[in-house]
């Protein structure tokens, strides 16, 4: 198949520091390439992939200094529906903005729903656009969205199985990764490693708009001597910083719609201790890959039964579910209903036309 991905235009794919989606984007288009397919990837200039490149601008948007992404994800779109016939399916990655510029499109196009879907505002552009085949990333993730549209598949997120090999002893810390923000609450891992006795290390982003959350709330916190504040972490760094932790606390306050964190601990063997909300009970299996609580002295029983957990059934848990090679499969199935699809709504398409002129 001649494939297109059209990636967000924040982050280069694949990112040089934080960025789940452009994460993916990679491994999928690194996926597709083994597998055979003719892959073209819409991204920012400074992207790294054995794909067709097409640069939508010079360099990520975020690490340039941009602080509005619309203009230039508009004139990127533009682009994109430029060299639409040179593909089978487009695959974007961009949640809302390029409904309108595809809509006589729609059925060659599939957008994969990479947030948070319970923003109220938002349900009009889907309401509007019911027919834009969309994939989401767990099925909580569907939860808020109006019936009427139009869920192609729901396939969760895989990475490659050598990206974080498995670790079988640990470090004896307790991590938590992510960004610091009140929705993921690092707080609570602040209050569940030091009720649990043991030390944190937070590798974390300060984004612009949590930064007084941050120098508020959390900076207080990091006096405490248990707790270690690395910052944001890079490919290079994850493998370590992951693989040796005891347990990768995950207590979320908000749908989380995946949860990548989360599978990236499973591929070292390293177990979560995670909320009972958004696409958690999904993700993990209780009891095999990690426990599932839903409150902080849950979580702390859960850190001192974490040993009873073999770290190698936990990294077998993300063989079985999580690898690159099974997301792919599913989009390549997904791809293949589409056109699919695509193929009986032109030949009725085409028979109508038939008899209106007879």
């Amino acid at each position: 198949m001649r494939i297109a991905q059209v990636a967000p235009l924040a982050e280069s794919v694949p990112p040089k520091l934080y960025g789940g989606t452009e994460r993916v984007v990679s491994w999928l288009t690194e996926e597709l390439v083994e597998r055979g397919h003719d892959v073209t990837l819409f991204a920012s200039g400074d992207s790294r992939t054995s794909s067709r490149l097409v640069a939508l601008c010079s360099r990520a948007l975020r690490l340039s200094g941009i602080n509005n992404h619309m203009p230039m994800h508009l004139v990127a779109l533009q682009h994109v529906r430029r060299l639409a016939d040179e593909f089978d399916v487009i695959h974007f990655h961009l949640d809302l903005l390029q409904y309108p510029v595809f809509e006589q499109l729609g059925s060659k196009t599939v957008t994969t729903l990479h947030g948070r879907l319970d923003i109220d505002e938002y349900h009009p552009v889907y309401r509007a656009f019911p027919n834009m085949p969309l994939v989401s990333i767990s099925e909580d993730q569907r939860k808020p969205m109006p019936s009427s549209v139009h869920w192609l598949a729901n396939i969760p997120h895989g990475l490659p199985a050598n990206e974080l090999p498995f670790f079988q002893n640990d470090g004896g810390y307790l991590a938590f990764v992510g960004r610091i923000s009140p929705e993921k609450r690092p707080d609570r891992a602040i209050e569940i490693a030091t009720k649990a006795g043991l030390p944190l290390k937070i590798a974390a982003k300060v984004d612009s708009v949590d930064q007084v959350y941050f120098d508020t709330i959390i900076r207080p916190l990091l006096q405490n001597p248990l707790v270690e504040f690395v910052g944001e972490i890079g490919d290079a760094d994850k493998p370590a910083f992951f693989g040796k932790a005891k347990a990768l606390l995950f207590p979320i306050d908000w749908p989380e719609p995946f949860g990548l964190v989360m599978i990236e601990a499973m591929s070292a063997g390293t177990p979560i201790v995670a909320w009972n909300t958004g696409s958690v009970p999904e993700v993990i299996r209780d009891g095999t890959s990690g426990y599932v609580v839903n409150s902080i002295d849950a979580a702390v029983a859960a850190v001192a039964a974490i040993e009873r957990l073999d770290r190698r059934g936990v990294r077998a848990e993300f063989e079985k579910r999580f690898t690159v090679g099974t997301m792919a499969q599913k989009y390549e199935d997904a791809y293949a209903t589409l056109l699919k699809a695509k193929r009986v709504n032109d030949r009725n398409f085409l028979q109508r036309e038939t008899l209106a002129v007879a």
